[in-house]
Formats: structure tokens, sequence, C-alpha cells
């Protein structure tokens, strides 16, 4: 998966959240969101690499998602085009279904499933 770039801008961690991600737990998620991240777009099939877009699991949207729990969306499909799930969950949920749903899908990807 060498070559995979960050899309997003570095920010400040806290002292919490590095060392969860050096702990053996961290190390694990951050190689799901890689694998991820080489797998093709799960709505349109853009070829990698994708962006891992974390779904929220729980009925309310509250409960924190889940390193495992994301799936690879292009940047048009995640945050980009008028189609972004960050542009309006409603109606991408209208369209595509709710992003949990694809879980099952991505995983197959992975032959994990």
């Amino acid at each position: 998966m060498a070559g995979l770039t960050r899309k997003t801008p570095l920010r400040k961690v806290s002292a919490k959240r590095r060392a969860y991600r050096a702990s053996q737990d961290g190390q694990e998620a951050i190689e799901h969101m890689r694998m991820i991240k080489g797998l093709p777009c799960v709505i349109c099939g853009s070829a990698p690499p994708s962006e891992a877009h974390h779904v929220i699991c729980d009925r309310y949207g509250t409960r924190k998602a889940s390193d495992f729990d994301v799936i690879p969306l292009c940047a048009r499909h995640h945050r980009e085009g008028p189609d972004a799930i960050h542009n309006g969950k409603a109606s991408w949920v209208a369209k595509y279904g709710p992003d949990h749903g694809y879980l099952e899908t991505v995983r197959r990807m992975l032959g994990k499933g």
C-alpha cells in the first residue's frame, strides 16, 4: 500500500490518541484503514486510493465510530461532490442507502467475509 498519501491536514495529536496509535490495537486499526484505502470506491468503483469513511453504527449517530467500521469512498462520494456523504447524509442515504449497510460488502472485498 505504499504511495497512499494523507488527504487531510496534519493536526495536533493528543497524548491519549498517540498512546492508542502506538498500541497493538491502534496498529491493527491503522493497518485496516490502510487496506480500506487500497480498495475501490464502494459506490462507484472508482480506482484506489480511496478515503476511509467512518460509519456510525448506532441509531442516533452518537457512538464514536470504530476504525474498523470504515468503508472506501472516492473523494466525490466522501467529501467533494454533490453526492458526497459529508455534504448531506440524509440525501446520500436516500440515494445509496445507509453507510453501515456497506460494511459486509467491504469485508467481502477484503476477503474476510
